[in-house]
């Protein structure tokens, strides 16, 4: 997979769990403020006005932000497994 077909995935991905956020903040079936922060966790590699939003909760909710560190720990090793290149 190319670099650029990556980015491309991971802005889509969060563009995606972005809107799909804010249409569950209005839908009781959904956990809108849950996909806020994955869209804009994945939107963070990309644009700044994202990575100070972050910051921000992080400084807010630091309970919240030591299990999303966890959390991102988790995911991470398994999108390193997803996407291990094999030769």
């Amino acid at each position: 997979m190319t670099h650029s077909l990556k980015r491309l995935l991971l802005l889509l991905a969060g563009w995606f769990f972005l809107l799909l956020g804010i249409v569950g903040l209005f839908l009781p079936v959904l956990q809108g403020v849950l996909f806020i922060v994955i869209g804009l966790t994945l939107l963070s590699s990309e644009y700044a006005w994202s990575r100070k939003l972050l910051s921000a909760l992080k400084a807010r909710f630091p309970k919240l932000n030591r299990a999303a560190k966890r959390a991102m720990v988790k995911a991470n090793s398994w999108f390193k497994r997803l996407f291990k290149m094999r030769r």
